[in-house]
């Protein structure tokens, strides 16, 4: 299971002051109300900055971090990544699970036979279709429905699932 987060991406800068424009890759784009601190991941090296003010434009997230004051330091950051700690996430009910702690799970049928690899969660408007990856490279969907995930155990890194005919087909 990782330990943190990406919950959006710097794609450009906002006004004179060190202001960022994020792109957020989160559920709940509200969430950065609450945040205190991110991890900026994806430049020379990583660091925390503090989040000194939150802003929202269209879908995109202004963020003023307190470390940074100029738009000639905001441009340095563009393109890195926004993380955030385990600690920090959105609680999930139960039975919802962070996508990352899904993607690598070994996924088995009923019978405890390996299917493949959960590769990607896809989202849809009706539900998220889990991405498997056979063994020999070749990639199906299956609806994450309870009538087709039958246990998911990211702690033990499996999930089970019942195939229902002609699914890998498709």
């Amino acid at each position: 299971m990782v330990s943190r987060f990406q919950v959006g991406t710097i794609v450009g800068t906002h006004g004179l002051q060190g202001e960022v424009k994020v792109f957020p890759v989160t559920d709940d784009p509200e969430r950065f109300r609450k945040l205190k601190k991110v991890y900026l991941v994806g430049g020379r090296e990583e660091k925390t900055v503090s989040i000194a003010g939150v802003k929202f434009s269209g879908r995109f997230v202004l963020l003023k971090f307190s470390e940074i004051d100029s738009i000639e330091e905001a441009q340095k950051i563009r393109g890195e990544e926004l993380e955030i700690d385990r600690a920090d996430a959105v609680p999930l009910g139960e039975g919802e699970y962070y996508i990352p702690d899904l993607i690598g799970l070994t996924v088995m049928d009923e019978n405890g036979k390996t299917v493949g690899t959960l590769s990607d969660v896809v989202r849809t408007g009706a539900n998220d279709c889990y991405e498997i990856t056979k063994e020999d490279g070749k990639k199906f969907l299956i609806p994450a429905i309870t009538d087709c995930i039958k246990e998911v155990n990211p702690e033990q890194g499996f999930m089970r699932i019942f195939m229902m005919p002609g699914l890998e087909d498709l």
